[in-house]
């Protein structure tokens, strides 16, 4: 310290200095708190964010069963087709060993067709 007191002036000082700094944050945090809009305002952009992530995961998850679905899909479909082939020859070959049946239902249904054109014919 000096004799004229200049020390003590400059430690006053300094501590003015600093306590003007806390009370500056101070009110900053205080006019933050009090800003109930911007507050508001970032509480649903917070909450916009949540969504677009729960979004994104879900299209995700629902794109992965579609695949697996699609998947689950062809593999039935490719089964079931090679079960109709089958079946298709199996009757193929009961048609070959035995025409007499079937040939009778095609003329049943060229003799139905004519009594039908016929039929509408007369109409006319």
């Amino acid at each position: 310290m000096t004799g004229n007191g200049t020390g003590d002036t400059d430690a006053l000082r300094e501590e003015i200095r600093r306590t003007r700094v806390e009370l500056g944050e101070t009110m900053e945090a205080l006019a933050a708190k009090a800003d109930v809009k911007a507050r508001l305002k970032e509480s649903a952009e917070q909450a916009k964010e949540r969504m677009r992530e729960q979004a994104a995961q879900t299209v995700a998850r629902v794109r992965g069963q579609a695949v697996r679905g699609a998947g689950k899909a062809r593999a039935q479909a490719y089964e079931k087709g090679g079960m109709v082939r089958a079946q298709a020859h199996d009757k193929g070959e009961l048609v070959r060993r035995n025409p007499v049946p079937w040939a009778a239902i095609a003329a049943g249904a060229v003799a139905t067709v004519v009594v039908l054109m016929i039929v509408r014919g007369r109409r006319r």
